[in-house]
Parts: structure tokens; C-alpha cells; sequence
């Protein structure tokens, strides 16, 4: 049992090291609330590190491939900004502070390593909701040496799984989409369970016009998490966003997200939302003005403006 004073001593944990954060805090100061908690006692700056909190806001704080360990900062509403604990990482070299990671986020936590904050690229910025699936807003997610290598977890890195090579195919399912790396706990709306369903829908009739559909996962140059069209039509060359609705505000939002992706492809391909209703007139000359096609139900079959959805030829 390691016994409290009222003065900080030299910290002497020893990575694996189980304690309370009560005790932890006693000890050598810090905020008892909080992921990041600087001490005002002691040269040290706290982190705790619950993966399975973090990923209901869409945080990977994780050791990922390169050895390294990456977590993201402070501020759970608005753009964060690198002040307060985040700046108080940033500095932690100048200040003479050490950086201590600890797993688990209140009552008993364990001592992983003392972390060192990369020179070159000490942090990157990325996209994660509000605390509650509010709005997107920019993160920064700081990037750590371990300095005990030999105590660090194995663990497996979602976000090495879905970086890599910057353009790839994936299968066309539920697991692959943006959302699922942006905000993996968030309740699915009734529009993107429509959008889903109009997706396989469309994945279904495709297949049996002998056309091979997937899904294209796209890492652009600095970003750390990938972005994922709805389908990519390899046989005709069509990639599209699906929408479950035909209201302005999402054909909009298609437009953008098609320009994106078109981006990383070559300039033959063409691009297409995907609706539940052919889109009424004005938006029909919006989707046109954009260079967009529009796709729809219509019985079994798919109706397409602007496209020729017809079965493959061999050769």
C-alpha cells in the first residue's frame, strides 16, 4: 500500500502498477476529473486512456503500427484548441514534464509508460462529434513514443486497419462507412437506415446486371481517417452517395461528398446519387449543373437520369 503525504515525492511507479486515482492524485497532484490532468505538484502530466469510452465519441486512442501511441486532446464541445491541458502536452519537453499514461479512467487505473511527444509531428488535426453526437468539430490528436517499449499493450488499431493504401476496395456493408470511424456509438437515423437499404438495394440489382460493386475507402493525403463512397460501380465506372431522402439540403450534401471522391479517380468516371424518388425539376437541373446523375427506385428496377443502367457484356 503506498502511503500519502502532503508533499509530492519522486514518482516511483513501475509500469504495470495497479493504484486509485484517489491515491494517484495525493500523491502528485492533478485533476481527479478529466483524461489529460497536468500536476501542479509534481513535474508530471496524467493521461488515462479507456478505449472504450473513447470510441463513443469517436476517439482511437490507441498504439498503433508504427509503435507509437496517439491520443486525443481536450474539449468536448466546439473546435478544440491547444491551450489549457492540450498546450500543457505540447510543452511538455520544454517544460520538463513527463508524461505518464495510465488505463482506465477512474478508481483503480493501471500504469502503462511514461510517454515522450513526437518532435517532427507532434500531433495531427482530425473530425469528431460533440460529446452527445453533436456537430463535427476539429480535434488534435497528439502522437507519443512510449519509453518502455516492453510494457506497451498488443493491441489491434482499428485506424491502421482502415489506413493504408489511399485508394482500396471494400466490401459494400454496414462496418465500412464514414461514420463508423467518425462516430461509432451514435443511433442511426431512420434516413441512413433508408439510405442503407436503398444501398444494397442497389448493390443487389447491380450484381444482377452482371456489374462487379464495391465500395471505395479513400485516404487523402494528412488525413487520418478514411472517407468511403456508398458504391462504386467498376463496370461502368459510376461512383455513388446514397441519400434517403430527396429533400435539397441532402442532394446538396451529395454534390459536395461526390466532388470529393472524385478527386482520387480518373477523369472517365462519372458520379450519381442514389434516392428513394426521382428529385423534382429544380433539383433535377441542380444535380445537372453539378455534373451528377441521379439515380432512383422505379418497381424492381432502378430508373437513372442521365445514366444507362444495363446489364454487362462479356469481353
Amino acid at each position: 500500500m503506498i502511503s500519502t503525504t502532503t508533499e509530492a515525492r519522486s514518482f516511483d511507479l513501475t509500469p504495470g502498477a495497479d493504484i486509485t486515482r484517489k491515491e494517484l492524485h495525493e500523491i502528485w497532484g492533478g485533476r481527479q476529473q478529466g483524461g489529460i490532468s497536468p500536476s501542479s505538484r509534481s513535474p508530471n502530466i496524467f493521461i488515462f486512456w479507456e478505449p472504450a469510452v473513447g470510441e463513443q465519441h469517436g476517439y482511437y486512442d490507441e498504439f498503433r503500427a508504427d509503435g507509437c501511441f496517439y491520443y486525443t486532446g481536450k474539449g468536448q464541445y466546439g473546435d478544440q484548441t491547444l491551450s489549457d491541458a492540450n498546450a500543457s502536452l505540447l510543452n511538455h519537453r520544454r517544460d520538463d514534464r513527463h508524461v505518464r499514461l495510465f488505463r482506465g479512467a477512474g478508481g483503480v487505473v493501471e500504469y502503462v509508460t511514461e510517454l515522450e511527444l513526437d518532435e517532427e509531428n507532434p500531433y495531427y488535426e482530425t473530425e469528431a462529434p460533440e460529446t452527445g453526437n453533436g456537430p463535427l468539430r476539429r480535434v488534435y490528436v497528439f502522437k507519443f513514443h512510449p519509453l518502455s517499449h516492453s510494457t506497451t499493450p498488443a493491441t489491434r488499431s482499428k485506424l491502421d486497419g482502415a489506413l493504408g493504401a489511399r485508394v482500396a476496395e471494400v466490401p459494400i456493408e454496414n462496418r465500412w462507412t464514414e461514420r463508423f470511424f467518425v462516430n461509432p456509438s451514435a443511433e442511426e437515423y431512420e434516413a441512413e437506415r433508408r439510405e442503407q437499404e436503398l444501398v444494397l438495394r442497389l448493390e443487389d440489382y447491380l450484381r444482377r446486371l452482371g456489374h462487379d460493386a464495391v465500395r471505395l475507402k479513400i485516404v487523402p493525403p494528412g488525413e487520418r481517417r478514411p472517407l468511403f463512397c456508398d458504391i462504386y460501380d467498376k463496370t461502368a465506372g459510376v461512383l455513388i452517395e446514397g441519400k434517403g431522402t430527396v429533400a435539397r439540403d441532402a442532394l446538396r450534401m451529395a454534390i459536395g461528398q461526390l466532388a470529393d471522391y472524385r478527386r482520387f479517380s480518373s477523369d472517365e468516371t462519372r458520379v450519381a446519387v442514389l434516392v428513394p424518388e426521382r428529385p423534382r425539376p429544380d433539383l433535377m437541373a441542380l444535380l445537372e449543373s453539378a455534373g451528377v446523375d441521379a439515380i432512383w427506385p422505379d418497381g424492381d428496377r432502378f430508373a437513372a437520369a442521365g445514366l444507362q443502367l444495363t446489364a454487362a457484356t462479356d469481353g
